[in-house]
C-alpha cells in the first residue's frame, strides 16, 4: 500500500474508543464533528465483512475558511477526516492526511498549513 501523504499512528485503544477519544478532544478544542461513520456496520448491511473501521469528518470553520481563502480547491480535502481501523492482529491504526502533503497538493503557505496539521494533536490525544 502506498501511504504517500498519509500519516499512520498506532492507537493503544480499540477502534470505537480511539474515535471517541479523538472526537471528544477535537470538540473540546473548537472542531465540529460533522459526521461519524461506522464502516464495519455499513459494510455488514451490504453483506461485506470488515474488521472494525470508523471515521470522523470534522473541521473548524474559521481555520478551514482561512485555508479555502488561500486556495478554494483545498475544499476537496476539507473538512478533514481521521479513520481508525483494526487489523487482523487486533491492532488499532489511525490514519489521516499529512499537512505537508496538503500543503504541496494545494500550494498552501506555511501559516495556513499549520492550521490543518493534525499530527501534533493526534499524537497528544493517543498518548493521554
Amino acid at each position: 500500500m502506498n501511504n504517500n501523504g498519509v500519516i499512520i499512528r498506532r492507537s493503544p485503544l480499540p477502534v470505537k474508543e480511539t474515535i471517541d477519544k479523538i472526537a471528544e478532544a477535537l470538540s473540546k478544542n473548537g472542531a465540529i464533528i460533522y459526521t461519524r461513520i461506522n464502516q464495519q456496520t455499513e459494510a455488514d448491511k451490504a453483506g461485506i465483512r470488515l474488521n472494525p473501521l470508523e471515521f470522523i469528518l470534522f473541521g473548524n470553520p474559521k481555520r478551514g475558511g482561512e485555508v479555502m481563502q488561500e486556495n478554494p480547491v483545498a475544499a476537496l480535502d476539507l473538512p478533514l477526516k481521521i479513520i481508525a481501523w483494526q487489523d487482523d492482529d487486533l491492532k488499532t491504526w489511525v490514519y489521516y492526511n499529512d499537512a505537508v502533503y496538503l500543503q504541496s497538493r494545494f500550494s498552501l503557505s506555511n501559516e495556513v498549513t499549520e492550521l490543518i496539521d493534525m499530527d501534533p494533536v493526534v499524537i497528544r490525544i493517543l498518548q493521554q
